[in-house]
C-alpha cells in the first residue's frame, strides 16, 4: 500500500494542522486536578527524552568540520541571538497600540529562539545552495541556544516573563541542558540505533511537542487568560510578524552580499538566519513560563508557519535562478530532502 501524502498544494505544513487540532483539544477538553498534574508530569518527561534525543543525534566531528566556514556560521548566529532580538526589543513600542504586554514578551521570547534545522537544509537544497553549510549553521545554532536562549530570556524579560526567574535557569539546565549531554556522551553508543530508528523517534519527539502544547493550552485555559486576546490583536501581531520576517528575509540575503559571500552561501544564510525553530522554542517555553506558556508560544507558532510559507515560495524562484545550474552537491542534497515527507519540516 503507497504511503498517504500531504497534498504538494497545501500551503499548510500538516504538523501546524496537528498542533491547531491540539490547541482545540485543549480548548474542549483541558485538564484539570490530577488529570492536569499526570499532563505535567508526562510532558515534563518528555521534553526531557526530546533533548536527550537532540544530542544522540548530533553528530559532533560534523559540527566540528563545519567549523572551518566560521564566517558564515558566525553571521547566522550574529541574525539568530542578536540581530531577531534587537528588533524584538524595538517592538516594545507596539504596545498597547498593536499588542498588549503578554503578547508582546511572546514575540519577544520568539526573536530568543534558536534557529531551524530541518527546514533550513530544505529550503536550502531546494534553492540549490551550500546545505552542508546550512546543516552546521542549523546545528550550532540549536546547540548554542540550549544555553543562550534561557540567558537571553533572564535578561531582557527577567520576572515580567510570566513567572519566569532565576529557578528556571536551574529547571533548564536539569530537564534541557542534562539530557541533551547524556544524548551527546552516549551517542557512540546508541547513535547507531537512533539512525535506524530515526522515522519512528520521529514520531516520538513529535508527539511530545504536541503533549507539551496540549498541557500548556489546557493550564492556560483553566487559567482564563484567553480571555485577554481579541481577533483585533491578534491580526496586529500577524501584522508585526510579517514585517519581522520580511525585513530579516532581506537583511540576510543582501547582508549576505555585502560582507562578501556567494550565492550558495547567501541562500544558506538567508533560511538558516531568518527562521526560528518551533520544536525548540516549545519546550522551552514550557519550563521558562509555566501558566503563561501558552500566550507565550502562539506568537512562534504563528510565526513558524509564516516562515514555511514564504520560505517555501523563495526556494522555488531561487531553484530557478539562472545563475548556477543543476547538479552538483546541491542539487544532489535537494533531491535527498525532497524524498523525505513535509512534516520534517517541523524543526
Amino acid at each position: 500500500m503507497k504511503r498517504l501524502r500531504w497534498p504538494s498544494w497545501m500551503p499548510i505544513d500538516p504538523y501546524i494542522v496537528l498542533l491547531l487540532g491540539t490547541v482545540g483539544l485543549a480548548a474542549l477538553f483541558p485538564a484539570h486536578g490530577t488529570g492536569a498534574a499526570v499532563a505535567s508530569g508526562a510532558s515534563t518527561a518528555a521534553i526531557a527524552f526530546l533533548f536527550f534525543l537532540y544530542g544522540a543525534r548530533l553528530s559532533t566531528r560534523e559540527a566540528l568540520d563545519g567549523l572551518r566556514h566560521w564566517r558564515l556560521h558566525v553571521t547566522v548566529l550574529v541574525c539568530t541571538f542578536v540581530l531577531f532580538p534587537v528588533f524584538g526589543l524595538a517592538a516594545r513600542a507596539l504596545v498597547p497600540v498593536l499588542l498588549t504586554q503578554p503578547l508582546y514578551q511572546g514575540l519577544l521570547f520568539l526573536t530568543l529562539v534558536p534557529s531551524t534545522i530541518q527546514s533550513s537544509i530544505a529550503f536550502t537544497s531546494i534553492a540549490r545552495g551550500n546545505v552542508p553549510a546550512a546543516i552546521c549553521a542549523g546545528s550550532f545554532s540549536s546547540l548554542v541556544g540550549i544555553v543562550l536562549t534561557p540567558l537571553l530570556a533572564a535578561a531582557l524579560l527577567g520576572n515580567s516573563g510570566g513567572g519566569f526567574s532565576a529557578d528556571s535557569l536551574v529547571k533548564i539546565v536539569l530537564q534541557l541542558l542534562v539530557p541533551f549531554l547524556a544524548g551527546q556522551v552516549l551517542r557512540r553508543w546508541i547513535g547507531r540505533f537512533v539512525a535506524r530508528h530515526k522515522k519512528v523517534l520521529g514520531l516520538v519527539d513529535r508527539g511530545s511537542i504536541l503533549l507539551v502544547v496540549y498541557t500548556a493550552f489546557s493550564e492556560g485555559m483553566t487559567r482564563g487568560i484567553w480571555h485577554q486576546v481579541s481577533p483585533a490583536r491578534l491580526g496586529g501581531l500577524l501584522a508585526v510578524e510579517a514585517a519581522l520576517l520580511a525585513v530579516m528575509l532581506l537583511l540576510t540575503w543582501y547582508g549576505g552580499r555585502v560582507l562578501g559571500f556567494g550565492r550558495e552561501d547567501r541562500i544558506a544564510i538567508q533560511f538558516a538566519g531568518s527562521k526560528k525553530s518551533l520544536a525548540s522554542g516549545l519546550p522551552m517555553a514550557s519550563v521558562l513560563f509555566g501558566a503563561h506558556a501558552s500566550l507565550a508560544v502562539l506568537p512562534l507558532m504563528l510565526f513558524h508557519q509564516m516562515q514555511l510559507m514564504v520560505c517555501a515560495v523563495i526556494a522555488r524562484r531561487r531553484a530557478r535562478d539562472p545563475e548556477k545550474a543543476p547538479g552538483g552537491v546541491g542539487a544532489s542534497a535537494a533531491h535527498m530532502v525532497q524524498g523525505q515527507p513535509q512534516d520534517r519540516v517541523l524543526r
